[in-house]
């Protein structure tokens, strides 16, 4: 009988599968990204790639290193678990569960959130990366008073 490897092995594992070499590397780095790792995204982006998120569009590499920088300055932790890929081509989609704790949002508590992005690669590096993402949820829920009228809003919709 073979033993069993704990959740921590399984973690440092890496991804085995016909993906081309950008999709692998963007899931093991997005499922171990943390503050302390952010050089990590060096070998995934290509230092053209072009990020778009609800709030933002950054050109070039030396631009996305700055403002994952700049995100992660107020984050104490953000996990990501890839829910589902879909491939074909040069580009995938990538569903994902993200919980984060951010000191100025939900009295510093965690906030899960789901989304998904559009990525295309081209040979080892990612090119293009869009995020999807519901912003109220994400962010503007969880800020003092702003949360609150949006959480009454979205149930006055729903009645």
């Amino acid at each position: 009988m073979q033993p069993t490897p704990d959740n921590d092995q399984l973690k440092q594992t890496q991804v085995l599968s016909d993906n081309p070499v950008w999709l692998d590397n963007f899931i093991n780095i997005y499922q171990s990204l943390a503050i302390d790792n952010l050089a990590s995204l060096a070998q995934l982006y290509h230092h053209d790639i072009i990020f778009e998120d609800p709030l933002h569009v950054i050109n070039g590499f030396s631009d996305l290193a700055a403002y994952f920088d700049n995100l992660y300055l107020h984050v104490t932790r953000c996990d990501f678990v890839i829910d589902q890929v879909i491939h074909t081509g040069n580009q995938a989609g990538i569903y994902w569960t993200m919980t984060y704790v951010h000191q100025h949002l939900n009295s510093g508590e965690a906030i899960t959130v789901q989304g998904h992005s559009l990525i295309m690669g081209d040979n080892d590096k990612v090119v293009y990366h869009r995020d999807y993402i519901d912003l109220g949820q994400m962010l503007y829920e969880n800020v003092p008073v702003l949360g609150a009228i949006i959480r009454w809003l979205k149930r006055r919709i729903n009645q």
